[in-house]
């Protein structure tokens, strides 16, 4: 077991110390962290004391330390996953030759997009959601909040670690980028399109933590299969984090769902708005967007560059163990790619039969899909055990698509062809509109600070963090 050392000034288990260099350029990277946490992190509760875990090892047995801290002094560090003794790459072209320490020259270009893009995403998270905390319903989905954003802010430390320590200047220039960039700027926007959208109430918050947070935890699956060894094993520890960002989307989702029922239920029309809540109807739309945004982090159905990442060994499958073929040579995956009739129109369908390689995106998107449903069966049982019988459903991976061979084309939630003209005109019945964010938004007009109190529009959760009562201080407001 590799030994976490938290006294340093960052903390990490890769042994800083024996590297000057690398530790003086991270020691030179940290101030400006800072600054783009406190010009970007959550905004109003710097100063405030919240009840955060925090990392102190690797091991799955008390990883985390739970204690009252200011955000600003969170000990944001450098951990990797222990190392696998004779870890051979398990898929690709170097299907069972040793693991890579270093990084291969002929790969250098392509395992640096790969870090860079997953590094990217980190910081945007936090920047979507920094103005959250002032509409939060609870202390308890509060502190929430500031967990996944410190430990965004971590695992954006995880990615530049590994930019300054293999890639040289090119990466310390990248390093550096990944501060400058913010999620939605005009002229400086993140590289995803997902991480340029506005999050500007909780229910979006909710959506993004289980649609958005589920893509990451499956790009993070596939790049632990990374035959480059020390990107595997930081990815390995951050999915250990990973997976209370998808609880806190989860459980909001079930709890909204469970107080829209229980208030339709106390309202003679079934009308949730009527008594405070978010409407079913509205929850399918917000699911539309989220889901379709997520759908479209994935790549295209068809893509030369999942081919190379997978016969290249640097990116594999999600749960590459679970499969037969690791070389992926013989295979085919059959895709309906849309026939485009021009302006947006769909004339037909042509199916294809796609080298295996090239259909990496979709094997990803499909073990998604199939996990993004899971939850949403638990959604619908609490639905139906209230006696209601609106059910939510995952729109068609068709809709509302931005990238791949569905982008520029028009499809209802069904995933049937509409005109442009058809597009527009029932637009509104699937996304939400002005007047619904409007809405979600009037809401949460008003925070609850108060810790025995909860938002009228969500139910409480069934217990509290950590053996703590859901009504504990898990914030302690400074003003």
């Amino acid at each position: 077991m590799s030994a976490v050392i938290n006294s340093e000034r960052i903390p990490n288990n890769v042994d800083l110390a024996s590297d000057k260099k690398l530790q003086r350029a991270l020691e030179a990277w940290q101030p400006k962290f800072l600054d783009w946490w406190r010009e970007t992190g959550p905004e109003g509760f710097q100063a405030d004391d919240v009840y955060l875990r925090t990392a102190i090892s690797v091991d799955h047995e008390g990883w985390a330390h739970f204690d009252y801290v200011k955000m600003p002094d969170y000990r944001w560090g450098i951990f990797l996953a222990d190392p696998v003794p004779g870890r051979t790459i398990g898929f690709g072209d170097h299907l069972g030759e040793p693991v890579w320490q270093e990084v291969p020259g002929e790969l250098r270009n392509m395992l640096r997009r790969l870090v860079v893009t997953q590094g990217d995403t980190e910081p945007a998270s936090v920047e979507q959601q920094r103005l959250l905390g002032q509409s939060c319903p609870s202390m308890y989905d509060l502190r929430n909040l500031f967990q996944v954003n410190v430990e965004e802010g971590r695992h954006l430390w995880a990615m530049v670690y590994l930019l300054h320590s293999h890639f040289g200047r090119d990466g310390r220039e990248e390093a550096e980028a990944l501060l400058e960039r913010r999620s939605g700027d005009p002229d400086k926007p993140r590289v995803l399109g997902a991480f340029n959208e506005p999050c500007t109430n909780w229910l979006s918050f909710f959506m993004f933590t289980y649609f958005t947070d589920r893509d990451g935890k499956y790009q993070l699956l596939a790049l632990s299969e990374s035959g480059f060894d020390p990107l595997s094993r930081t990815t390995r520890f951050m999915l250990t984090e990973e997976a209370h960002h998808m609880f806190v989307g989860e459980t909001g989702l079930l709890r909204v769902c469970q107080r829209t029922c229980e208030l339709m239920k106390r309202n003679k029309n079934e009308d949730a708005r009527a008594e405070g809540g978010v409407d079913l109807p509205t929850m399918q739309k917000y699911l539309n967007l989220w889901y379709s945004l997520s759908l479209d982090l994935f790549g295209g159905e068809i893509s030369s560059n999942a081919a190379s990442f997978f016969a290249s060994s640097v990116k594999g499958r999600a749960k590459e163990g679970s499969y037969d073929d690791h070389r992926a040579l013989e295979g085919v995956y059959p895709i309906d790619v849309p026939l485009a009739a021009g302006g947006g129109a769909v004339s037909g369908w042509r199916r294809e039969e796609v080298p295996l390689r090239n259909a990496m995106n979709e094997v990803l998107r499909d073990e998604y899909v199939s996990d993004s449903q899971r939850g949403l069966d638990k959604m619908n049982r609490v639905i139906e055990e209230s006696g209601v019988s609106f059910r939510l459903k995952l729109p068609s991976r068709r809709f509302h698509r931005s990238s791949g061979i569905h982008a520029g084309l028009h499809f209802d939630p069904e995933g049937n062809p509409l005109s442009k003209a058809e597009w527009e005109r029932r637009r509104d019945d699937w996304l939400p509109t002005a007047s619904d964010e409007a809405y979600v938004r009037s809401l949460m007009e008003k925070p609850v600070y108060d810790p025995k109190q909860m938002a009228n529009w969500i139910a409480a959760p069934a217990r509290g963090l950590k053996g703590k009562p859901v009504d504990f201080e898990y914030v302690r407001r400074s003003g």
